[in-house]
């Protein structure tokens, strides 16, 4: 992991509120609304635009509930699809990389979050305002906390 200042960004995508609990579960909602994202919107890779997973409007902390944006720095969208902005503050973001196959790749990296800030010695203390994961290709992974 590494400790970076990010600059403000935009992102257009759809949404949905969840928290860790049904996630966790059969009923989890990340999967669908990436699998609708990723056959509504088209991401063109070719000149540019990177796709974003943006977690934020936490009701509390981990055990509470948050919306999950599916999204890509593009603007321009097919019609007919509700598409969302959201800004992803400028700030201190602590970045935890993977890199292999998806879905593992995600897995491996919240689990390396989750690990990270259940120890109560842990450097950074978390936010819980926006946190977001950044692909830069399809076989890598960043995962950026805000941090304190």
């Amino acid at each position: 992991m590494e400790l970076r200042i990010v600059a403000e960004k935009t992102i257009n995508g759809i949404s949905t509120r969840t928290n860790n609990a049904t996630e966790m579960s059969p009923n989890g909602k990340i999967p669908a609304l990436w699998q609708s994202f990723d056959e509504s919107i088209p991401v063109d890779y070719k000149n540019g635009e990177r796709v974003y997973g943006a977690y934020y409007n936490y009701e509390s902390d981990h055990n509470g509930m948050f919306t999950v944006l599916a999204g890509f720095d593009g603007q321009t969208y097919p019609s007919g699809v509700d598409i969302e902005q959201i800004t992803i503050p400028k700030g201190k973001y602590l970045v935890f990389t993977q890199k292999g196959e998806m879905p593992h790749i995600a897995i491996n990296a919240w689990t390396e979050v989750w690990e990270y800030f259940s120890n109560e010695n842990c450097e950074h203390q978390r936010l819980f305002s926006t946190d977001f994961e950044y692909y830069p290709n399809g076989n890598v992974i960043e995962v950026h906390i805000a941090v304190q």
